[in-house]
């Protein structure tokens, strides 16, 4: 692609700006900074996995998995206020996924182990983690708000957290995978993936690019679930204090 023709992709950003305007949806500064932002970040990143490949150091690999780890957490972690330690937890969630997917692929000789596929699937089985994080913690206050009746009424009877906590934890990991699940029901019929998309674009064989979206469509499903279990099993005294009784939480 020229940089005339990336230029002119701006084009899509002000026909946004001026429907926000018309609108007065009040989207226009988030459009402009999130435009600017995202265009800079993918530059660098462009330009440090550049450096990377071309280095084939493992510090330099593990230096960015981890600061992707470190991210996702951060980012993940920010649905969970007045959850202390949710953060960390999160970070234990996400390594333990990473570490279980990219050990069966190069175990099994799926990808190469070269930087230029550990970072990109890397990416993606963190960037799916991290939305799966997201979406638990966002239930799971929905959800123990909505049984706080029923779990004190489980405490008071003799169960314990787990027992007491259970249904709502249960409902929360069943939720924070829908999406996943229904992105694989509909790709190829309602969705062409970007991998998938970009390898096409740029020449690949469109059944070699399937192939390779198939593997990523698989991981992601057994990423989403070893998060989202991971997370709920480590976690779910967060609701609760030392006494064992539940958390008031905070709007």
């Amino acid at each position: 692609m020229s940089n005339t023709a990336l230029i002119l992709t701006l084009l899509f950003i002000a026909i946004t700006i001026l429907i926000s305007m018309w609108q007065k949806l009040g989207l226009s500064k988030e459009i402009a900074i999130g435009t600017v932002r995202s265009a800079v970040q993918l530059l660098l990143i462009g330009y440090v996995l550049q450096f990377v490949f071309n280095a084939r150091n493992p510090v330099f690999l593990l230096l960015i998995l981890c600061s992707m780890i470190a991210v996702a957490s951060w980012n993940a972690g920010s649905r969970g206020k007045g959850l202390q330690g949710i953060r960390w937890r999160i970070a234990i969630a996400i390594t333990i996924t990473e570490a279980s997917t990219m050990a069966l692929l190069l175990g099994l000789r799926i990808i190469e182990t070269t930087p230029q596929y550990i970072i990109p699937m890397s990416g993606i089985t963190i960037g799916s983690a991290m939305i799966v994080s997201g979406l638990f913690i966002n239930q799971m206050i929905r959800e123990v708000d909505a049984s706080k009746g029923e779990i004190e009424a489980l405490l008071s009877l003799g169960a314990t957290t787990r027992q007491a906590i259970h249904e709502p934890l249960k409902r929360s990991v069943k939720a924070s995978m829908i999406p996943t699940i229904d992105g694989m029901k509909t790709v190829g019929l309602v969705q062409l993936p970007g991998m998938m998309t970009g390898m096409i674009v740029a020449g690949a064989n469109p059944v070699e690019a399937v192939r390779y979206q198939i593997l990523i469509m698989f991981a992601l499903v057994s990423s989403a679930a070893l998060t989202s279990i991971v997370l709920s099993l480590i976690s779910y005294r967060l609701w609760f204090t030392e006494g064992d009784r539940l958390k008031p939480m905070s709007s």
